[in-house]
């Protein structure tokens, strides 16, 4: 995918030349498709409300796909993971994008900080949680945790008016356990309690309810503290597996 023009005058990242994206895409949309069962597509994309159409892979046939798709393949470099991301984004059907999230899972290690706006490209585009709240703790918190200086970022996200990006600075932590910036993860979710979108309450919740497995009192003493702020769903998430 070549970006020119007005989208990428809207901050769409060009996807860079890669010989190896050329080979993984070529590789990618002949298994996929030659697999494709539209009845399943059918049910899939009802289920996830029409975000995008299917190619009715069910999760293990997508996974046995991929793992012949990418065999024998190089690892890749940021260009390499920039390049298949935005392919694989620029293609209708959501399996792509999965595969694309899959892949930089595994190879976000090899990516800089300047891979932040690819990432939040692919969190604002076709967005759903299915794709979403994969990249942001496997993705997003995996830069952040590289680059402490990537902060600056999410606090800059959870004031966007995107929800998607609130939902993602929200969760950028979720993996963090010990090394969780308490302060900034509070702050956050204190910052966004009234938010009137369930994704974002229910992001609330599911943050605080991962962190209460590393400080539980912490937790409970946020959530007594600040009584009043928090949506009942949040505040049910948070407590689920601690208990007021």
């Amino acid at each position: 995918m070549r970006v020119t023009g007005a989208a990428a005058a809207a901050g769409t990242p060009p996807a860079p030349g890669s010989p190896l994206a050329d080979t993984v895409l070529e590789r990618l949309t002949a298994a996929y498709g030659a697999a494709a069962d539209p009845e399943r597509a059918a049910a899939m994309r009802a289920y996830m409300k029409d975000v995008a159409p299917f190619l009715g892979l069910a999760t293990p046939v997508r996974r046995a796909l991929s793992r012949t798709v990418v065999a024998g393949l190089p690892r890749p470099g940021e260009a390499d993971c920039t390049a298949v991301a935005l392919r694989c984004w620029d293609l209708p059907e959501r399996e792509y994008q999965y595969f694309a999230v899959d892949y930089l899972r595994r190879h976000v290690r090899h990516c800089s900080s300047g891979f932040l706006p690819v990432v939040r490209h692919l969190v604002t585009t076709v967005p759903w949680w299915d794709t979403v709240d994969l990249l942001a703790a496997h993705v997003a918190g995996a830069l952040v945790a590289a680059d402490p200086g990537l902060t600056a970022d999410m606090d800059e996200w959870i004031r966007d008016d995107d929800m998607w990006l609130v939902r993602t600075a929200l969760l950028h932590q979720l993996r963090f356990k010990e090394r969780t910036d308490t302060e900034r993860l509070f702050g956050y979710c204190l910052r966004q309690s009234g938010h009137p979108d369930f994704f974002v309450r229910k992001a609330i919740g599911w943050c605080l309810r991962e962190y209460a497995k590393t400080d539980p009192d912490a937790v409970r003493a946020l959530l007594a503290r600040e009584q009043g702020r928090f949506a009942p769903l949040s505040v049910r998430e948070a407590l689920r597996n601690i208990g007021a």
